[in-house]
């Protein structure tokens, strides 16, 4: 896949340790309240839809699924939550967009800012690196096939690659939904923001940049991380 990804974090997090899911479910759940302050039927909210589709990816618990959407929903006590969105640079000059979901902006803000400078990079203002990124559906397909890539092209994917014995598509935004109802093999789907250009990096940039991004997303406030490094 272009870039680090939603998707290359799911995948870590499905090997995971029992004492590392429990962190991932507590970011699936922020996730899922989140969207649920929009409206806590799925049917009619593609956000929430998508946020449980990922939290189902990562085997989370149904119970705790339900409870997210009712706290999300403001059925349930809990800490007001709000979504953030950081930019800034990685060593090697990587592009990172980082999403917060947190119940304090000042300590997310901070921890953002001394992680990035610590790993050789830097914190950067609104838009700093949002251009070189592009919102796009991301669709995962497990054990597909040449009939698979063909309702690909005819749902009007933009790219399709092959990798890890399945399908990655990429679909505008706007056929994001439709296109999900194509597939009876999918494994996983979410908005994501896909950077335009992969950038080639050194073999010593990638392991800095791994350490970085473990550190990013071992933070309960760091929901989503993206590069446009090709890892």
């Amino acid at each position: 896949m272009s870039g680090h990804s939603k998707w290359s974090q799911i995948k870590r997090q499905k090997g995971a340790n029992d004492q590392k899911r429990s962190g991932v479910f507590t970011k699936l759940s922020k996730n899922i309240s989140i969207a649920a302050k929009k409206g806590k039927d799925p049917e009619s909210n593609s956000a929430l839809r998508s946020a449980i589709d990922a939290a189902r990816a990562a085997s989370m618990p149904k119970d705790g699924i339900e409870k997210a959407i009712l706290r999300g929903a403001g059925e349930l006590p809990g800490q007001i939550i709000e979504e953030v969105v950081y930019e800034g640079y990685g060593p090697g000059g990587v592009a990172f967009i980082i999403n917060c979901i947190t119940d304090n902006k000042n300590r997310s803000s901070a921890f953002i800012k001394s992680t990035l400078s610590k790993h050789g990079g830097s914190l950067g203002g609104p838009n700093t690196v949002a251009y070189l990124f592009k919102k796009r559906g991301v669709l995962r397909i497990e054990n597909s096939n040449e009939d698979t890539q063909l309702k690909a092209i005819d749902a009007g994917a933009e790219d399709i690659k092959e990798e890890d014995n399945g399908l990655t598509v990429y679909v505008l935004p706007e056929k994001f939904e439709e296109t999900k109802k194509i597939f009876d093999n999918l494994d996983y789907s979410s908005m994501e923001m896909v950077p335009e250009n992969r950038l080639d990096v050194s073999s010593e940039i990638a392991e800095k940049l791994n350490k970085l991004l473990t550190e990013l997303e071992e933070n309960d406030d760091v929901n989503e991380t993206y590069t446009n490094a090709d890892l």
